[in-house]
C-alpha cells in the first residue's frame, strides 16, 4: 500500500516540476528578450534576469537529478 501512495506521490510532484520548469523557462525568454531590446537596461532588469535564469536552471537540473521524461520540450 505504501508503495502505491509513494508512486502517486512522485508523479504528482513530477507534473508540478515539469509545469514550473516550462513556466520559468517562458520567464527567463521573456527577460532575455527585454534585456535585448532595451537600449541601456537598469540593473534591476539585470538582476531579475539572472533571478530567472537561476530558477531556471535549478527546476532543469532537478528534473534531471529525477530522471524526468519530458515529452513537450518547448
Amino acid at each position: 500500500m505504501g508503495f502505491l501512495r509513494k508512486k502517486t506521490l512522485r508523479r504528482e510532484f513530477d507534473e508540478k516540476l515539469t509545469e514550473q520548469l516550462f513556466k520559468q523557462k517562458e520567464e527567463w525568454n521573456r527577460q532575455k528578450k527585454l534585456v535585448e531590446k532595451s537600449l541601456e537596461p537598469s540593473a534591476e532588469v539585470l538582476y531579475e534576469l539572472k533571478v530567472a535564469e537561476a530558477k531556471y536552471f535549478f527546476y532543469l537540473r532537478e528534473a534531471k537529478q529525477r530522471n524526468l521524461k519530458i515529452s513537450r520540450w518547448k
